[in-house]
């Protein structure tokens, strides 16, 4: 069945100018926005295949010969789209800090440990139930010079195509209880407390593995009256 292709408003999204996120300033639009009449081939769902996924993909923990220091954690949840029906076969790529804090590319300068065993990348397909999986480390918190003692909480960042390249949904993941959330710049921009709280995974006794790992969820939600907030900015760091 094909599912009409739906665009949703400027008022879903956070300001793209947020004063406290001092890096809006030199990234945002300046003129209103044109909008575009999508062609058919941009509204066809991209067919990606499995081939290109490798088998350690999902699993950030063993893509070296050692193990990477830090806090397992398996990372879980479904993809949906607007109407609520599972999305098969979304490709969906993460990439975050290691456990201290530092992103594995050269640009990330701060004085915090590298960790050889640890990318801090990886991708999976959703299977038929529109679920995802992965294996990783737990991510620690890093300064960005922001504002004075300006610390981003622990993060993950996603990445998501839907239904169109054009429509790639890029988003960041917290974690539950963190005490830098009122502090941080990037989270205020989203004004609404319950749609701040979509940003924030759950802790998830079922995915925890026995001795090995805690597990964690967090569903997105492509387009529809309550999508996954997304990024229309990079940072000034390794933060984007």
């Amino acid at each position: 069945m094909r599912i009409p292709y739906r665009r949703d408003g400027l008022e879903a999204h956070p300001d793209r100018d947020w004063p406290a996120y001092k890096s809006t300033a030199l990234r945002h639009p300046k003129q209103p926005l044109v909008r575009l009449n999508d062609p058919e081939t941009e509204l066809t769902q991209p067919f990606l295949g499995s081939g290109p996924i490798g088998p350690l993909d999902d699993d950030l923990t063993a893509q070296h010969p050692g193990e990477p220091i830090g806090e397992r954690i398996v990372l879980t949840g479904q993809v949906r789209d607007g109407n609520g029906t599972p999305l098969a076969g979304q490709l969906v790529e993460i990439w975050q800090a290691n456990a201290a804090g530092r992103y594995a590319q050269a640009e990330d300068a701060h004085p915090a440990p590298l960790d050889p065993n640890f990318s801090g990348v990886g991708r999976c397909l959703t299977d038929d139930e529109g679920r995802y999986r992965f294996t990783t480390i737990k991510p620690g918190p890093y300064p960005w010079r922001n504002h004075d003692k300006a610390w981003r909480p622990a993060h993950i960042h996603f990445s998501l195509f839907g239904t169109a390249f054009v429509s790639r949904l890029i988003t960041q993941m917290y974690f539950p209880g963190d005490p830098l959330f009122p502090y941080d710049p990037v989270m205020k921009s989203v004004t609404e407390e319950e749609v701040r709280r979509r940003l924030v995974a759950d802790f998830d006794l079922n995915a925890t593995v026995a001795e090995w790992a805690t597990g964690y969820r967090w569903d997105i939600v492509l387009r529809g009256p309550e999508p996954t907030l997304f990024e229309t900015d990079r940072s000034n760091d390794a933060d984007g």
